[in-house]
């Protein structure tokens, strides 16, 4: 399989990264990318070929990955219009650009997966949210798969309108982490620990709930409970939490980043 990224960026270098760990060989993997540094260090570190320009790089490309921010979607597009055969596969991993604007500029009916990764792919443990167009192939379906997963798991959603959900729940759910981190290591500061004492607290506890949600095989909400003793420390915080509506804030944090996808879809469909 022949894979051209237009980008090379964090994301694509931590797929291209995967992708040779898993097996493909770098001279299957071509790369566009403007900027002539980051151009030497991805053909230095993985061996791939490297092109400055986005239509040199999808020749004779299976699958075209769009590792682009929204807003050079247009530019990129507009570069690749006349230039993508009806045969090849698009997986873009842009946020708020519908697949409707993808085929529209290029003036095909393209097959096209819509993919949402999350940060933690750079280390090798995300989460990608997909959904194919129609016209995909489970042959492309396939193909999105082995890509994405080079960097963690994948899940496929049924409707478009769903990727901008998991955009809000996965994509942007890590900041939602950190941000709790941070406040943990605030408070134990402001509670008399040493800052040093706070952050490390904080951050082990993290690291350590996330690998037990991640790995007993018990559900979460189970895992609560067992942490939370009637009448104890835990029970006492949490009381805190739901008095504050903390189930309602997270729903409407999530709501928000959802319609955020959808205004991004708007506007990338009237620049």
């Amino acid at each position: 399989m022949r894979i051209a990224f237009i980008g090379g960026g964090n994301m694509a270098t931590a797929l291209i990264s995967g992708l040779i760990r898993s097996g493909t060989r770098p001279n299957e993997i071509h790369v566009s990318e403007p900027n002539e540094l980051a151009r030497h260090r991805l053909q230095t570190e993985f061996g791939v070929q490297t092109h400055a320009g986005a239509r040199a790089a999808i020749q004779n490309a299976d699958v075209i990955v769009l590792a682009i921010k929204p807003q050079v979607m247009p530019a990129v597009l507009k570069e690749l219009a006349g230039a993508v055969s009806g045969k090849q596969l698009l997986i873009s991993i842009a946020a708020g650009t519908e697949i409707s604007t993808i085929q529209a500029a290029l003036g095909t009916q393209q097959p096209v997966v819509r993919a949402m990764p999350n940060t933690p792919a750079l280390i090798g443990k995300g989460i990608t949210g997909l959904y194919a167009s129609p016209g995909c192939t489970a042959a492309q379906r396939k193909a999105s798969e082995e890509i994405l997963s080079a960097t963690g798991g994948t899940i496929w959603v049924d409707r478009e309108s769903l990727i901008n959900v998991v955009t809000a729940v996965s994509g942007s759910g890590p900041a939602y982490f950190f941000l709790l981190t941070e406040a943990l290591r605030e408070a134990g500061h402001a509670l008399g620990l040493p800052k040093d004492t706070a952050a490390e607290l904080a951050l082990r506890t993290a690291r350590g709930a996330g690998a037990m949600a991640g790995e007993s095989g018990v559900d979460v909400a189970e895992l609560r409970k067992r942490v939370t003793s009637p009448g104890g420390t835990t029970q006492a915080a949490l009381e805190v939490f739901e008095k504050g509506r903390f189930r309602e804030l997270v729903l409407a944090a999530v709501s928000a980043a959802t319609d955020r996808g959808v205004e991004l879809a708007r506007s990338a469909d009237n620049p």
